[in-house]
């Protein structure tokens, strides 16, 4: 079962409206130990984000060692956005969103890609913001019981067209450790990287033996 946003995400939507002074953004940031906000209009859709690294604009924006090597026009954003005593002069738009049932996977793809530690999480009708996701609740795919790693990996063989009777699959600290022996060599490798994919997996351990070397290359005889 691929986990989704909705399984980990939090039930609180951390959010600003455009017209938030810079008190405000960084009195939301204290009290919600948060390293940024979403800014929403008036029908709370998510139009930006403004982060700890924007509201700290003012303070080096003008620094001499501050902004000098960044290209211009990364200069002249930041100078802008230092000048702005309100969130809507102050967020990076527009807001990079996910929904409930975006799986957890693509979340964290678009943490890291973007360089971000949250996401706002709308509707899917409305597009109004439901919630918020963090970089530590996505973490928590790490935690799932060892029952259902090992279910998933029964899951794999099946699909895989392995018999399971044929695999053993320990689960501890979300380490699998493959043993047993499956009927060809290159089985091998679509095994490990098929259980390495499943949701919770840290790593995977073989212990895996083979009945046949299908990969063994016999060498043509010489003429």
């Amino acid at each position: 079962m691929m986990m989704q946003v909705k399984d980990v995400m939090g039930r609180v939507a951390i959010a600003v409206r455009q017209d938030a002074s810079f008190a405000e953004l960084v009195a939301t940031m204290q009290r919600f130990k948060v390293g940024a906000v979403t800014v929403i209009d008036a029908d709370r859709r998510p139009v930006g984000v403004v982060s700890e690294d924007d509201l700290l604009l003012k303070e080096i924006v003008d620094h001499p060692h501050g902004t000098a090597l960044l290209p211009g026009r990364i200069r002249r954003r930041d100078r802008r956005k230092a000048a702005g005593t309100l969130a809507s002069r102050l967020m990076t738009s527009p807001a990079i969103t996910v929904t409930a049932g975006t799986p957890v996977r693509e979340a964290a793809r678009l943490m890291h890609a973007h360089r971000i530690k949250q996401l706002p999480v709308i509707d899917t009708v409305t597009g109004r913001i439901a919630g918020t996701v963090h970089q530590g609740d996505l973490l928590k795919i790490f935690l799932r019981p060892a029952a259902d790693i090992r279910r998933e990996v029964t899951a794999v063989l099946t699909r895989l067209g392995i018999p399971a009777e044929q695999i053993t699959a320990g689960v501890r600290d979300g380490v699998v450790t493959l043993g047993g022996r499956v009927a060809r060599c290159s089985q091998i490798a679509s095994l490990v990287a098929a259980v390495r994919a499943v949701e919770g997996v840290v790593e995977v351990e073989d212990d895996l033996t083979f009945q046949v070397d299908d990969l063994l290359t016999v060498p043509m005889p010489l003429l």
